[in-house]
Parts: structure tokens; sequence; C-alpha cells
């Protein structure tokens, strides 16, 4: 009997998992707005460069009037954001009138910042514009860096400490790292603790969603995981909101850092998996936490009867030769999770390469960043409710596989659209960007679901930082944007549909109970083999039987 068997014994999808998956849930939506934050502590107002400080003219004048001479303007009639005339051109106060070959020069004395929008971001306060401009990218790059270091960290320390731990301690950092980065006025710490806030999200998002599958049995493994799209989802209309209502950069950093002081606090209340303690011969715990499982879901009966020897009957098959794992090295050393490990590499890559490159830089789409931000939130509701239903009816490969090519097709198409057609242009990548984050949330759900137990922690940590590498070089791949227009939309299109390809090599999951040991994974392997081989067989003796010639009837 599988380790499933014995939650339905407890009350299957009862009080405690719709609480726990509650309580697991909603730091990941506020997560998101972490992950997005940067749309707007990172937005990049109207500026032009600070005339030089006459005052006397510019009262004769006017301060338009002296803006008009003093700051040549762009190609579309808008102040240059980055250069200004080195003597005024009173000859442009005339009607119709134009000057050529006037000499410019950088803006030596700053910039003046359109604060009608945005009162301050970390772009205004540290002049992260023109020659600076790369240090914005870098920011976000350095918190990348962060998700990417935290995949490899988290997902190693789960499996040897459990899923709770280091749950706990993501909550704590990022409650911290989030605070001290609206404190501290240097761009050095900020980056630093934007690093630091980058290491959690992988904390976060990688425990939760184990904890949430190894307390749920197999019939609501796949609403659960949808739901943690839908809370991420969340975030981001939450993120749009929050940012609307409270403009200047550092109180909107504070708020959305402080609720994880509470998400710290009442986490201790958080059972750790029974399927990690069992698996590591804490018997005494995991049987400590059934039975307050079996007391919040009414079951407290069956609860009182447990025994170690009564847990042992459903693990035992599966656990007898498991060990906990120690090494990457186990996520290629077997045929069947090498194949899984190299196939998934190349999903969680691409993906996060096409979703933070249509999703991170908002401004790019000419409209009110607020409302992009909120209609790439939105478009994802529809798309996962269309992946819940297909990922129970149908499977989790094909929906995965689906959402993918369609999302790849989707962002090449994109570049046959004229540039003025900005709103088709909006409307398309949003649709793609749907996609893309439907096709995150099934393949979260379906790694967990193709590793076991004892590797599962490592296996999404592991395939996490190939999507944290991919969320790397999407901002550089949108700067080959500078060189040709059709580099970033291939870049970004392609990977997803060969992607798709990709995910048809695995194997189907739903409504498979979770595998707990490399061994047995190997052995569910061979029997699949096995049975395929049979019915092979068992078609080509039948054909035989009927004088029918297995060649033949084939052509």
């Amino acid at each position: 009997m599988a380790f499933t068997d014995l939650l339905d014994t407890l009350g299957g999808v009862g009080r405690f998992q719709l609480v726990s998956t509650a309580l697991l849930l909603l730091p990941c939506s506020l997560l998101a707005c972490h992950n997005f934050l940067q749309n707007f502590t990172a937005a990049v107002p109207p500026h032009h460069c600070q005339s030089p400080a006459n005052h006397s003219v510019a009262a004769i004048y006017g301060s338009g009037a002296w803006l008009k001479a003093t700051i040549p303007l762009d190609p579309l009639g808008l102040p240059e954001p980055c250069r200004r005339f080195t003597r005024p051109q009173w000859a442009l106060l005339s009607p119709n009138a134009s000057v050529h070959g006037a000499a410019t020069e950088g803006c030596k004395d700053g910039w003046v910042y359109n604060r009608s929008v945005f009162p301050s971001t970390i772009v205004t306060e540290w002049d992260l514009v023109c020659e600076a401009r790369t240090l914005r990218d870098l920011a976000q790059s350095v918190y990348m860096a962060g998700v990417l270091a935290g995949a490899a960290v988290f997902g190693s320390i789960a499996d040897r400490l459990g899923r709770k731990a280091p749950l706990v301690w993501s909550y704590l950092q990022l409650a911290v790292s989030g605070a001290a980065t609206a404190y501290f006025s240097s761009f050095g710490t900020y980056c630093f603790c934007r690093f630091l806030m980058g290491m959690t999200f992988s904390g976060i998002i990688l425990n939760s969603l184990s904890l949430v599958m190894e307390w749920m049995p197999t019939r609501g493994r796949t609403v659960a995981g949808i739901l943690l799209g839908f809370s991420f989802t969340s975030g981001q209309l939450i993120l749009a909101g929050v940012a609307y209502l409270i403009r200047p950069w550092r109180w909107l950093q504070f708020a959305v850092s402080v609720p994880f002081l509470v998400f710290f606090l009442y986490s201790w209340w958080l059972p750790e998996s029974s399927r990690w303690l069992l698996l590591h011969g804490k018997t005494q715990a995991a049987l400590r936490n059934l039975r307050k499982v079996a007391a919040m879901n009414g079951r407290k009966e069956e609860g009182e009867r447990l025994t170690k020897e009564v847990v042992s009957s459903y693990i035992q098959s599966e656990f007898a030769t498991g060990r906990p794992s120690n090494s990457v090295l186990d996520l290629f050393r077997t045929p069947a999770i090498r194949k899984v490990t190299c196939c998934l590499m190349v999903v969680w890559f691409s993906n996060s390469l096409a979703y933070y490159g249509l999703a991170m830089d908002l401004q790019k789409f000419g409209l009110s960043v607020y409302l992009v931000q909120v209609l790439f939130g939105v478009i994802d509701i529809p798309a996962m409710l269309v992946a819940t239903t297909t990922m129970i009816y149908v499977g989790r490969r094909a929906t995965v596989a689906s959402f993918l090519i369609l999302a790849g097709l989707m962002v090449i198409s994109n570049m046959f659209v004229p540039e003025d057609m900005q709103s088709l242009r909006t409307a398309q990548a949003a649709l793609g960007k749907g996609c893309l984050a439907s096709s995150f949330i099934c393949v979260y759900l379906f790694t967990g679901e193709l590793y076991p137990t004892e590797i599962r922690q490592m296996g999404m940590g592991f395939a996490s930082v190939n999507a944290r590498l991919g969320g790397l070089v999407a901002p550089l791949l949108t700067m080959l944007g500078e060189f040709s227009a059709v580099l970033p939309p291939v870049g970004f299109g392609a990977p997803s549909i060969l992607a798709g390809l990709a995910v048809c090599f695995l194997a189907e999951t739903r409504n498979m109970p979770l595998v707990e040991t490399i061994e047995a994974m190997e052995r569910r392997v061979k029997e699949r083999l096995s049975r395929k081989d049979a019915e092979e067989k068992g078609e080509e003796v039948s054909l035989q039987q009927l004088g029918v010639s297995p060649l033949k009837e084939t052509i």
C-alpha cells in the first residue's frame, strides 16, 4: 500500500489539508509582488537634462521657453533625455524655427524627472539613466542571481534538514532583507539586500509546493498545484493595487515585505512532511504529525490506533531500499531519473527565459504600467482554468507541451505586428505570458510528481536553477534587440517550442501515487516497459492467429 492510502484513511482532503494549503499559498501570493516589484520601484519616468542655472533669463522668458532653448528634442518631439545644448539656442523660440549642427553635451548638472506618476524610484534616487541605465538592469539581474543561488542552496538543504526549517528561515530572511532594502540609502546595499530577497524566492516556493504535495492525497494534488498558480496570479494583481496606492518606492518595498514577519510567526504551527520524516528514520515525529492531522480531520480514533508497525506497513515496500540523497549526481545516476532531469532542464530554462522576457519590462508596451500589470495578471486566470481542466481530464504531459508550444508561436508571431499597433502587441504578449504562466505552474506540479521523495527537493532545486539561468539570460537577450528586432522574439519563442517537444518524452503522472525512492521509480519504469512489450507481442500473436501479417497490417 502507498503512503497516499494512509492519508486517505486519516481523512483524505480534510480540514488539515485545506488550512495548511491556504497558509502555505498566502505567502506565495505576496512572493509574486517581490518578483515583479522592480516594474514599479525601478520605473523610469520621463526626464531631461537639468538646464544651466540662469535664473534671470528664465524669469524673463519663462521656464518653458528656457527649456526649449537649452534642451534639444528627440524624433518624437519630446525633450532629449540625455543631451543638452552647450549654449542656449534662442532661435528656437521663433515659430517654426530649427537649428542644425548645434553643439550638445551630457547632463553635467543632473536630470529633471517628471514625478507625476512615480514620485520616487531607485532610478530617480540614484540617477540610473543615460550612461548609468545599465545599473537598473543590473539590480534585477542581482535579484535573479539570488533566486538562482537560493534554488541551489535550499533545494539541497530541504532534502537533508526537511521542508519546514528552510521555509521558516526564508520567511524571516525575506522580512528582514526586504525592510532593510527600504531603509538603507546605498545602491550597493540595495543590490545586496535584493540578492538576499531573491534567495528566499526559491526557499519559499519549492518548500511550500513540496509540503502541499506531500500532505495531499493523489486526488487533490492537481487542484492544489493549480491553486499555487492562482495565488501567484493574485499576487500580481495585489502588486498593481498596492503600487498604485503607494507610489514612493521605499514605502512600497516596506509594505510588501512586513507581512512575511506574520508568515514567519504562524509557520511554526505547520508540521514537517511525514514522508520526509519516515524516509529519514524519524518515525516517532512522523507519528505525532499524522495523529495531529487525523485529529484535525475528525479521525482522531484512526490516528490513535496508528503505531510504528502500522505506518511501516503502508510504506515498507517503497522505503525498504530508500536512502537519503547526498549528491546532485543522483539526478543523473540511473536511466529513468537521468531522462527526467535532462528533459526538465530544457523545459524550466526555456519557460523561464520566455516568461521573464515578456513580464519584466512593462514600460516597453507604451501603456500605463499599472494597466499592463493588471492585464498580465488577469490573463492568467482563464489560462489556468483551462490548464486545471486539461491536467485533470487529459494529463500533465499534454497540458504542459501544448501551453509551451502555443506560447512560443505567439511570441514569434508578435514580431510581425506593426510597432504602431501597441494595443494588439500588448494583448498578444499578454496571451503568450498567460500560456507561459500556466505551463510554469503545471511544470512545478509535474516536476514534483516525477521525482521520488528522497530527491524531490534536490530535483526541484536543480530544475529551478535552470529556470533562474533562463531568467538571467532574458535581459541579455532583450539587449540584442538593439542589433536586430528579430532576435528577441525568436530567442524567446523558439526555445519554448523546443521545450514543448521535450515534454513529450516524459512519463504521464495523472492519478499516479508519488514515488518514494529512486529504486521504486526505476521499477515502475521497467514495469511500464514490460507491459508495453507484452501488449505489442499480444497484438502480434492475435494478428498471426487471424492470418494477417503484422507488417502488412502496418502498411
